[in-house]
């Protein structure tokens, strides 16, 4: 496996490889599905490519609730297949594909009810650990317990006396979405995958009725590429419908957009040792233990407007206050919220108005000779999406290919992680490094710790932290755009490291320092590094803005007030 180092030279060798010879397979999108959909296909012993308009999982793929989970809510539905699949899928993540990035999380479900609700959740909850635990599925979790009221309150002393009479606990799992696409994309290109960000697929290419391949834009050097394939997998999520407009032929199915907001606040603020999971009239809510913060969400409403940048209103905050202050012995106000995102759920279109009960289920067509579709799902299943994707391309294939061995391919930083996460007190001897700031790096690089710790033997100062975010070294911002692709301010401080969601002041006083580390790997001169950090603040001032307003569409308006950036 050779590096998978996905810095500017990378990325250059890449498009000009993929416009070289014709490829097995080129995926277009670069979300959880389609980076895991490269990375089923290279280690088929297919030649494959991977392109995405913008940043890795800049879309839906970083904004999403960071669960890993097989979905309680499912089970209520009688939806048994699809929390039978992502409860293995739980499993797999946790125990081998990704221990560095997935991690346990307990939850306390309040009971309002005697009697009859603790039987009910409770049956619910012990199907839920008995799926889990099935042959196969991975046992990485403790059981869910049965708490009184007195004991949850221990448990969770930031709940109300009086909104529960007790309490069931249980365990799920977590990721941070965005690294987790980027570690996706790296392990592909590791295998041999040939990956870019920033290239936008403009068209296909036809012969007849077959497509032959994409037409793709350099966003970055604006040149163009025709990049043959003898099948293209079209995995663009809430852009299914428009990418699959370019062929000019009718979907077999729609996708639509269904918008959830999620709010940040400090640690301090709810005072718990457990994650909450709480119901609402429409769905459930989640308030998840997110580092030195909590993540409170998340809604569920149709959304037709830019799904570029779908935008949080005023009315959609008050929503997420209202009710996770109905069970709060200290409610929170606005001046809590340190960060605010809102990301697009791909709904497969049924007949019901409610976004709620569109399928969160997955399909895979074969609209047209040379072209697969892939919608809908959950992010626990993008492996399942990716593997019945790549089947479907191969049937278009003329020759024999390998099974999926995506089960058994553990992610860049897997591999030795637990080693040196035994080994962490030495390393931070080793290194001069208090041993929490090892513990942060293994939990976000893995193994690949040691490359970032490499940047910081050559060069001290990437040691200390930056200053307005200290949660964060600086080598990270460097290591950022000489190793995941990273290509601009805003890679970093949203996607890279969570830093524009982490503070009060959204990043904008860590964007100076930031643009500077990335300067020299970059290529960047001082007039550069101020046009990244002047469309930084004012992307942060556009959703702020966004945020103030009463409904969707002036919030959408609002949040259009800042172009994406062109580079120049």
């Amino acid at each position: 496996m050779r590096t998978a180092t996905l810095g500017p030279a990378e990325r250059a060798e890449s498009l000009a490889s993929m416009a070289e010879r014709e490829l097995d397979v080129l995926v277009v999108g670069g979300g959880v599905v389609g980076a895991g959909t490269a990375l089923d296909a290279v280690t088929r012993g297919l030649s494959t490519g991977l392109v995405e308009a913008r940043d890795w999982a800049s879309g839906t793929s970083s904004r999403s609730s960071k669960l890993i989970h097989g979905g309680l809510r499912y089970l209520e539905m009688l939806d048994f297949a699809l929390v039978r699949e992502a409860l293995k899928e739980r499993g797999l993540l946790l125990e081998k594909l990704a221990p560095h990035l997935v991690k346990p999380v307990p939850f306390l479900y309040p009971l309002q009810h005697k009697g009859w609700e603790r039987l009910y959740a409770g049956a619910g909850v012990a199907l839920y650990d008995a799926m889990s635990m099935a042959p196969g599925h991975g046992r990485g979790l403790p059981v869910h317990r049965h708490l009184s009221r007195r004991h949850a309150l221990r448990v969770a002393p930031c709940l109300k006396k009086d909104a529960l009479v007790g309490a069931l606990q249980y365990y799920d799992a977590q990721v941070d979405d965005a690294r987790f696409v980027t570690a996706l994309a790296r392990t592909a290109a590791a295998y041999g995958a040939k990956v870019a960000n920033r290239t936008r697929a403009t068209g296909f290419l036809r012969e007849g009725e077959r497509v032959v391949g994409a037409r793709i834009q350099d966003v970055e050097g604006g040149g163009e590429y025709e990049v043959r394939a003898k099948q293209v997998v079209n995995a663009t999520g809430v852009w299914t419908d428009d990418t699959q407009a370019m062929v000019g032929e009718r979907g077999r199915f729609h996708v639509r957009a269904s918008k959830g907001i999620h709010l940040v606040v400090p640690k301090d603020r709810i005072h718990s040792t457990t994650g909450l999971i709480l119901r609402t009239e429409k769905s459930v809510l989640f308030v998840i233990p997110w580092g030195r913060h909590w993540i409170v969400g998340t809604t569920d409403t149709d959304w037709d407007l830019d799904k570029a940048h779908p935008a949080a209103s005023s009315a959609d905050i008050d929503y997420l206050l209202e009710h996770v202050n109905s069970v709060l012995a200290v409610p929170l106000t606005r001046d809590d919220v340190q960060g605010v995102y809102a990301g697009l759920r791909p709904l497969l279109a049924g007949e019901s108005d409610a976004t709620s009960k569109l399928s969160r289920e997955h399909t895979v067509a074969h609209p047209v000779p040379g072209l697969v579709v892939v919608a809908g799902g959950k992010y626990t299943t993008y492996r399942v999406m990716a593997k019945d994707a790549v089947d479907e391309a191969v049937h278009g294939l003329d020759a024999r290919v390998a099974a999926c061995v995506t089960e058994d391919t553990p992610l860049v930083g897997a591999e030795g992680y637990r080693a040196l996460w035994n080994a962490r007190a030495r390393i931070a001897a080793r290194t001069g490094l208090h041993v929490v700031r090892v513990e942060h790096l293994l939990n976000r690089y893995g193994s690949l710790a040691e490359e970032v710790l490499e940047l910081v033997a050559g060069d001290a100062s990437l040691g200390r932290p930056l200053q307005a975010a200290d949660d964060y070294l600086r080598a990270e911002i460097v290591y950022a755009a000489s190793h995941e692709g990273a290509r601009h301010l805003d890679d970093v401080l949203t996607r890279r490291t969570r830093i524009s969601i982490e503070t009060f002041d959204r990043g904008t006083r860590s964007a100076r320092e930031a643009a500077e580390l990335m300067a020299p790997v970059l290529g960047w001169d001082e007039g550069r590094i101020e046009r990244e950090v002047q469309h930084y603040e004012k992307r942060v001032e556009a959703e702020r803005e966004s945020q103030r307003q009463p409904d969707d569409l002036t919030a959408d308006a609002a949040r259009l007030g800042a172009p994406d950036i062109i580079p120049l």
